[in-house]
């Protein structure tokens, strides 16, 4: 195990999509950097993704107009960083089953397209034959976004990884921070290191990271959980991935399955009455998987900012710098966030 050296320009603490984007446009803007991560690269909130990239976010232009310049980096990943993504479009559907979803839609459609989102309305027939799980006498309309993705995150974050390196940034796994002082003298295990700025990118982690130096971020974790459908007895035709807009619930295929999320159960809910839930749900939006057996996929905590809007920003009085707060959906502004941390970290 190397040692880690005596000082940086940039600390960038987590070693997800968030952080090694961070890493990666720093190093390249010529920035002395070095990552440290707790763990190993892409083990955290990175990995227990739902693999998607995607623009529109209902509601949530800004977080649109983010991950439409998240995309097109995306498009150009392989000349930047030498590593093919393999996107494979998929598509991204909302289903409205109330009148007042449909308006909610219509009202924010201006500020969608001019974020740059491409989306639209569709009318229940048309969504599915997008998605035949879907039972159109249960659907009234649906937004229609052809700008999604599937991606693996971990090839994401291998990306970035190789490329910060490739431009001198200083990787460190396995390698906790334990405390910062207030002249950004960031401790861990394995000794100390004296950081001009610190960047905290440690997804559900930034707040407590945030509070070694003192500084607070308004953070919330938010647990998912992702389920597995039975394997059906013919593999379902790929479909995009598909929201309803009154409960939350997801899926989307996933090899011979389907994958699904739909939160984890509330703080008076049993188990067995969230998958009730969800199999309620399931049974009235897509009949052919009424009955399904349902399965544990995997678990994480997601970081949830204010109205689960991401924080991006520094602090006013130190160099403090964080990008925090995705809700899951950090694949889909990493490249973003990286730029603008680095652009927020350069004009000093």
């Amino acid at each position: 195990m190397s040692a880690l050296p005596e000082r940086a320009d940039a600390v960038v603490i987590g070693g997800g999509v968030i952080g090694t984007s961070a890493a990666c446009h720093l190093a390249e803007a010529g920035v002395n950097t070095v990552l440290l991560e707790r763990g190993s690269l892409g083990g955290g909130a990175s990995a227990h993704t739902a693999g998607m990239v995607r623009t529109y976010f209902p509601g949530a232009p800004r977080t649109g107009e983010r991950a439409v310049r998240s995309l097109s980096a995306y498009h150009d990943f392989a000349r930047r960083t030498e590593a093919p993504l393999g996107l494979k479009r998929l598509g991204f559907m909302v289903l409205f089953t109330e009148e007042r979803q449909i308006a909610d839609f219509e009202a924010d459609l201006q500020a969608q397209r001019a974020a740059g989102v491409d989306v639209g309305l569709i009318g229940a027939r048309e969504a599915s034959a997008l998605n035949p799980l879907i039972d159109e006498r249960a659907v009234l309309a649906a937004a229609w976004s052809p700008e999604a993705y599937h991606v693996d995150g971990l090839d994401i974050v291998r990306g970035y990884a190789a490329a910060a390196r490739n431009h001198g940034a200083r990787l460190f796994t396995h390698t906790p921070v334990t405390h910062i002082d207030d002249d950004n003298t960031v401790h861990t295990p394995r000794g100390s290191i004296k950081a001009d700025s610190v960047v905290c990118t440690a997804g559900p982690w930034s707040g407590e990271v945030a509070s070694m130096a003192s500084v607070d971020l308004p953070m919330t974790p938010h647990p998912i959980e992702m389920l597995f459908t039975d394997a059906p007895d013919s593999p379902h035709h790929e479909m995009p991935m598909t929201m309803h807009a009154t409960s939350g619930l997801r899926i989307r295929s996933w090899k011979d399955r389907v994958l699904l999320a739909m939160g984890m159960p509330g703080a008076d809910e049993t188990r067995e009455a969230w998958l009730g839930r969800i199999a309620g749900h399931l049974g009235t939006l897509f009949p052919a998987l009424d009955g399904t057996g349902l399965h544990r996929a995997w678990s994480g905590d997601f970081d949830a900012g204010p109205g689960n809007n991401a924080l991006i920003g520094e602090h006013p009085a130190r160099r403090f710098l964080y990008a925090a707060g995705f809700t899951g959906a950090g694949l889909c502004q990493a490249p973003a966030a990286g730029e603008m941390l680095r652009d927020l970290l350069i004009v000093k």
